[in-house]
């Protein structure tokens, strides 16, 4: 039986098939978050009077070996079993008879699924966060590291001013602060409580939703019911929308990188065992990682269009396409982290050229330094303009290769330290510390 079925009813088998879909599949993702929702709804049930201390003990004592069997990666959703739901409301009763049976009081499936999804939203930020740190951390690290090594600048890929690979990976850097900021707002929204909130029009049992809420370590409630039920769907946009930020920084660093190991270019040189060849040009040393980390982060972006577009329109309440938004994120989830990491390894075995500025052809880029010259020499700025616009015209023009650029975020001042100092208060912002406490005294009570 179903959570929802009734005595003498069924469900076509081609139907079922249709309507179930990718959801059991999905539905995995979601098996420990489904346990720790569990566990602090029974907490509840028993504080007001809808279980016995007994019972209590052991439906807990059932609910972390279950944990325990998910955690080793040896949990499934048998064959004609609907979902996580009704695999662990079965498992339960199948160890504790009558007793399994009590801990749907007072929970619908619809703020049950509600609450497993901002759990593992919640948990997976946060992973996304640590490993969006540990790549800034390493950009951060590589322009201290070649902040005196020039390279060109462009603008329209026309050459335009001297640049550096300090500014050139700090930017990368800073970037992903702002990202972070973006999924801290997400963080924020994934953090509140939807549990209580039943079918979205509450419960007449007296359910305690501020003990759940400090049970699973959320920052609040979302309190109004009809209003909880509403965040399923707007909940994953939030998140896709952070991925897609993150995405967008790291596709814009692998086209450079694609561009920049060029040999038009030449600015950088991955290591062979990072490369590719051709199975015709025996000269062939392909960026592959390079490529597929743009397409992949690009089809990332896309993310919140897609969500978007499935919440298109529907009005408030639950309505069974709102199961689609797993199977379009929660795959993406992997994508992201997988995408972080793989560039962290690649940017850890980079080759930078040293002395590219030293060639000729790049010698333009420094025109501007020329203006500035003759402007601190009292020449107005538009007279110095024309004078080296005149030079390069009628090939006078001699390059002034002295970089003096002091001011904050420039080539002679990155400011790297307070760059570092914005990420670690968006990290601090978090404050992840929280919720993973109370995680923790939920197994281990």
């Amino acid at each position: 039986m179903k959570l929802w079925q009734k005595e003498n009813t069924s469900t076509a088998e081609t139907i079922e098939k249709f309507t179930v879909g990718k959801d059991r599949e999905m539905d995995l993702y979601l098996a420990a978050a489904d346990v720790l929702g569990s566990l602090a709804h029974t907490q509840m049930l028993e504080s007001i009077g809808l279980l016995t201390k007994e019972e209590l003990t052991q439906i807990h004592a059932s609910l972390k070996h279950i944990y325990q069997h998910i955690q080793k990666g040896q949990f499934v959703i048998e064959d004609g079993i609907e979902d996580v739901h009704s695999q662990i409301e079965w498992l339960l009763t199948q160890t504790l008879g009558e007793t399994g049976k009590k801990i749907h009081s007072g929970r619908s499936r619809n703020d049950q699924v509600l609450t497993d999804i901002k759990l593992f939203l919640r948990d997976q930020v946060t992973t996304i966060a640590n490993e969006t740190k540990r790549l800034f951390d390493l950009l951060n690290t590589l322009s201290d590291q070649y902040k005196d090594i020039l390279l060109p600048g462009y603008t329209h890929l026309q050459i335009a001013m001297p640049s550096s690979f300090g500014l050139w990976f700090g930017a990368y850097a800073e970037s992903l602060v702002d990202d972070m900021l973006v999924l801290q707002s997400t963080y924020k929204i994934t953090n509140k409580n939807p549990l209580g909130s039943g079918a979205g029009y509450g419960s007449s049992f007296p359910l305690n939703r501020t003990l759940t809420t400090q049970l699973l370590g959320f920052e609040t409630l979302n309190y109004n019911v009809v209003y909880a039920q509403m965040t399923r769907g707007k909940t994953e946009y939030s998140v896709a929308t952070s991925i897609a930020a993150i995405a967008s920084t790291l596709s814009r660093l692998a086209m450079d990188v694609c561009l920049y190991n060029s040999q038009n270019f030449s600015f950088i040189t991955l290591p062979d065992d990072l490369t590719t060849g051709s199975s015709i040009m025996p000269h062939k040393k392909n960026p592959d990682v390079a490529e597929l980390l743009r397409g992949k982060t690009n089809r990332l972006k896309a993310l919140p269009q897609e969500l978007a577009l499935l919440m298109s329109n529907l009005p408030s309440g639950y309505h069974r396409e709102m199961q689609l938004t797993k199977e379009i994120l929660f795959p993406a989830l992997d994508e992201i982290l997988n995408c972080l990491q793989i560039t962290h390894f690649m940017l850890e075995h980079v080759r930078v050229k040293e002395d590219i500025l030293q060639d000729s052809r790049y010698h333009y880029l420094f025109s501007v330094e020329r203006v500035n010259e003759l402007v601190l020499q009292g020449v107005a700025f538009r007279d110095a303009y024309k004078q080296v616009g005149k030079e390069i015209a009628d090939g006078t023009y001699t390059p002034n290769l002295n970089i003096q650029h002091t001011h904050e975020g420039s080539i002679g001042n990155l400011c790297n330290a307070q760059i570092a100092n914005e990420m670690q208060k968006v990290m601090d912002g978090f404050n992840f510390e929280k919720a993973e406490k109370a995680v923790a005294d939920l197994l281990n009570a």
